[in-house]
Parts: structure tokens; C-alpha cells; sequence
């Protein structure tokens, strides 16, 4: 969020007139109907300075409980911000009018500055994003997704070696060692992780920072964007120099690297040879821009797959820390189908409901993205009475979503049981798919995602007791739960004992390193 002291004189003088230019040009609709309830405005700047810096969803949640709508309306400087915090709301808009609510609002700091353009996630709605859309979909649907079960379980055993050897490490980067190295091999086939993952955690950082509504002005006011980077207050410009080179890294050095491995005849299927090969019967105008789809699709997928896993995880590990009495009902489940010192695969899935609704748990619990990137309407729509303003920002707050006491009583507490009935999954009970996004707008990685979690957690959980840390005084180390800023919520490293259940485990574990 911008810090107002650092702002200047000029840029305050700057965006003060702009923000009268736009008051001036604003007209007030010819329709009668109310605006949704929100909170107390400003005269010009409207709510802009109401929006915190971070925990945004917390304070959406707590407008919409005083205003007891699940619709509210926010005025940022001109700009109307719809905020649905109901899976009711959401499904009736960003579903049902999908038409309507499938855009992206124009984001300069991370579409112009940052150079995300390329990227299906803030795409506008249209041809070009339908075609990034069919590749993603062809290749990571519910069948598709199968294809990267051996690299997922691969990935997952090395996990389990490195924790053994080297207990002590940060159990953080030991997730981000695995998620990052499972997606640059599911997506370029290469192996070599190491150079590739801190590319993958910085570029995120910046991408997960700058795709929070209100972090950076020139987001409210696009002319900022020519500011020169020497002016005082145009911090946003150099951050944005820094974080476009990551970017441009990210998009071009793994694809290079997989191209030169398919000319070189040495490269394994990845979802960039596998739609690189395809190209053959293409023209080639066609070929160039299929292409260059592949690599930006693939460019996301690399981008965005390993944070949003590495959160999961580390929320799946305080959870169980905080709560030894559902892994132990989760180890008595694994104990029970694929007996001690045996690991889970992906078909004992159907026989451990259990595990599969702590996994739901665990996504619904703290969920990655609270708020997602926001959905833009174009054109002026109603709902429920309320006039919902053309060119509104529209926001899914996923995270009231996934803690609304009517569907998840008890929402703040790790309940695996409230997905199951009579030790089944409950079909009544719905699934956290909130935390994957709405509409036509959803996370197209959301299967391989959902089973990589799957076989990870089932294989931590059958090898390794999760437990609180003492300090070198015997001391137990309680945990903070706090959560980094941004679009991503992972939680800040932390302190905690991962230990082996048994000698078997411990053999088991080893045994996989001829794999």
C-alpha cells in the first residue's frame, strides 16, 4: 500500500487533479436505483484511503456484516469497487453472467510496468484468452491431469528424503524446493531446479504484492505511469524496473532451455514439448502465435503453480501442528488401507475420505488467495435492486466465502469432519472451490493442484509426526500464524519438529531413492 509521508508534494498535486478531472467528467446514471451499501465517503477520494493495506477480505467480511449485505460498494477516487462476499451473489454474477463478469480491470503496474501482459490471468476477455484458455484446459483437466501423476509422486518422494536427511531445515523452502521443482519439470521437462526457483519465488513476490486493488496508485490513476523514475514519490517505477526483469526472466530463459532440449532430441513430455510438437501442421503465422501462447501459458503455470502450493502446504503443517488429534486420525486412516511402512499412491485415494476432506480443510481453512485477481464489468448491470456501475472492479471474496458460519459452522477452527457424513465425504457440504477463483475466471490448474496436494500431504502424513519445536532450553516454540502480504497468503517462516513414526517409515522413505 502507498505510504502517504512518501509521497510528494508534485505526485499529491498531480493525482489531486486528476482525481478533480475525473469528478468533473463523472455523471451520475439515468437509472434510479441505488448504489449497493458501503461505508461513509470522502468528497474526490471516496473510500481510497479506507482500504487496508493488507487483510483486505477481513475488512470486506466486516463492511458486509454491518451493512448485512453480502453486496457492498466501495468509491475508490471515481473508481466502484463491488466486493460479494456470498457464494449466492458470486454464482449469480461471476457465473450465471459469466459474459458479463469475465474481464480483467486495466492493471498498468503489472500488465504495462511489470510485464504480465502475457499472462491468461489478467488477459481481457476475448479471443486471444479464449485460445490461452482451450491450451491450459486441454492439458490439466480432471483426465489430462493423470499424465503428471509419476513427476507428482516424484516430486513428493524426494520431499520425504530431504526432510529425513535434514530435519532441521525451514520447512518452507523445503515445499518450495519440491512445488518448484515438480512444476518446471511438468512444464518445461527440466529436472535442474535449483537456479529456476528463486526466479520463480521473486518474480511471484513482486506479481503477488502489485495484484492486491490499491497497493499501487497509478492502478486509480493510469496517468502516473509516465512519471519519470528519478521523480520523488515514483518509487512504484523502480520497483516495477526491478520486477519486469524478473518477469521477462520468467517468460524466456526455462522455454529456451526446453526448445534447446527438443532440438537437442534429449527432452522428456512437458506440457511445452508436448504443445510444441503439436505445431507441425500449423501455417506459420499461425505457428508463431500458437507458440507464443505455449510460452506464456507455460510462463504462468510456472509462475504461479509453486507459491500457491507452498502456501497450502505450510498452512497444512501448522494445521496439523495445532491439531495432533486429526493427524492422528489421518494416520490411523493411511495405517489402516496401505498399512505401516507402505506409501500412499493416488488410487488409495478413494478409500481415504478422511485424508481427502483434510485436504479440503486445509484449503478452505486459509486459503491461498483470499480475494483472487477482481473481475471488471463494462457494461452497467443490477442485481437484487442495487446498480451495479459500468466499469466496477468486481471482487469475489473468496475468504468470507470459505468461513461463512452457515455452510462451515465454527469457520476459524481445522474441522477435516465437516466434509464427511457417516465416514464418506458429505456431497452436502461444499467444496472450497472458492479458493480456486469463479466463473469462467478459475484457476485452469486447479487439478493438478488439488491431487499434488492429494499425495503430498498422504505421504507426510503416513512417514512423519508433525509436532511444535523446543529451543535449546527445552522450551516449546509456540507459532506466530502470521501470513506474508499479498495475493498470495503463505505464512511466514516458523519453527516445528517433523520427526519419523517408525523405523519402517524410515525405510520406506529411503527405499524410493532408486526410483
Amino acid at each position: 500500500m502507498f505510504s502517504l509521508p512518501a509521497i510528494s508534494s508534485l505526485t499529491w498535486a498531480f493525482v489531486a487533479s486528476l482525481t478533480l478531472f475525473f469528478a468533473l467528467r463523472w455523471r451520475r446514471s439515468g437509472s434510479r436505483l441505488p448504489l449497493p451499501p458501503g461505508p461513509r465517503q470522502l468528497p474526490l477520494l471516496g473510500n481510497l484511503l479506507d482500504i487496508p493495506s493488507d487483510l483486505q477480505w477481513e475488512k470486506y467480511l466486516q463492511w458486509s456484516q454491518e451493512f448485512n449485505s453480502d453486496i457492498i460498494h466501495l468509491n475508490a477516487a471515481g473508481t466502484s469497487i463491488i466486493v460479494l462476499s456470498s457464494m449466492e451473489a458470486v454464482r449469480e454474477l461471476l457465473d450465471k453472467r459469466s459474459s458479463l463478469y469475465s474481464d480483467r480491470p486495466y492493471a498498468p503496474m503489472l500488465t504495462e510496468l511489470m510485464g504480465w501482459d502475457f499472462g491468461i490471468g489478467l488477459m481481457k476477455y476475448g479471443e486471444r484468452w479464449r485460445a490461452h484458455r482451450k491450451m491450459l484446459h486441454e492439458s490439466f483437466n480432471a483426465g489430462a491431469v493423470k499424465q503428471f501423476y509419476p513427476q507428482e509422486r516424484a516430486a513428493t518422494h524426494k520431499l520425504l528424503r530431504r526432510i529425513l536427511q535434514n530435519p532441521e531445515d525451514d520447512v518452507i523452502e523445503q515445499f518450495r524446493r519440491m512445488a518448484g521443482g515438480l512444476i518446471v519439470n511438468v512444464t518445461y521437462g527440466i529436472t535442474e531446479e535449483g537456479p529456476y526457483i528463486t526466479m520463480i519465488k521473486e518474480a511471484v513476490h513482486g506479481f503477488s504484492i502489485a495484484s492486491i486493488p490499491g497497493t499501487f496508485l497509478v492502478d486509480t490513476f493510469p496517468s502516473l505511469k509516465y512519471v519519470p523514475a528519478w521523480m520523488p514519490g515514483a518509487g512504484f517505477q523502480r520497483r516495477a524496473a526491478k520486477w519486469r526483469k524478473l518477469t521477462q526472466e520468467v517468460l524466456e530463459i526455462p522455454f529456451a532451455e526446453a526448445k534447446r532440449r527438443m532440438n537437442m532430441g534429449i527432452a522428456p513430455d512437458s506440457f511445452t514439448s508436448l504443445n510444441l510438437g503439436a505445431l507441425d501442421d500449423s501455417t506459420i503465422g499461425d505457428k508463431e502465435e500458437r507458440e507464443f501462447t505455449i510460452k506464456a501459458n507455460a510462463a504462468i503455470l510456472y509462475g504461479a503453480g509453486a507459491d500457491t502450493t507452498v502456501s497450502a502446504l505450510a498452512t497444512f503443517v501448522l494445521a496439523m501442528i495445532e491439531n495432533p488429534e486429526a493427524q492422528k486420525k489421518a494416520q490411523a486412516e493411511l495405517d489402516s488401507v496401505v498399512g505401516v511402512g507402505n506409501l500412499p499412491d493416488f488410487t488409495d485415494e478413494a478409500a481415504m475420505p478422511y485424508v481427502s476432506a483434510m485436504v479440503k480443510e486445509v484449503l478452505r481453512w486459509r486459503n491461498v488467495t483470499p480475494i483472487a485477481i477482481p473481475h471488471y464489468l463494462a457494461v452497467e448491470d443490477e442485481y437484487r435492486g442495487y446498480r451495479i456501475p459500468a466499469h466496477s472492479v468486481v471482487i469475489g471474496n473468496a475468504w468470507a466465502i470459505l468461513h461463512d458460519e452457515d455452510m462451515y459452522p465454527d469457520p476459524h477452527s481445522f474441522k477435516p469432519e465437516r466434509f464427511l457424513l457417516e465416514g464418506k465425504l458429505n456431497p452436502a457440504i461444499r467444496d472450497p472451490d472458492a479458493a480456486f477463483g469463479f466463473g469462467r475466471r478459475i484457476c485452469p490448474g486447479r487439478n493438478m493442484a488439488a491431487s499434488s496436494l492429494w499425495i503430498t500431504i498422504a505421504s507426510i502424513l503416513s512417514t512423519f509426526n508433525i509436532s511444535k519445536a523446543t529451543d535449546d532450553n527445552g522450551n516449546v516454540v509456540e507459532l506466530s500464524h502470521e501470513y506474508a502480504p499479498g495475493l498470495i497468503a503463505c505464512p511466514l517462516p516458523f519453527k516445528c519438529s517433523i520427526t519419523p513414526r517408525s523405523t519402517q517409515a524410515v525405510e520406506a522413505i529411503q527405499a524410493t531413492g532408486a526410483e
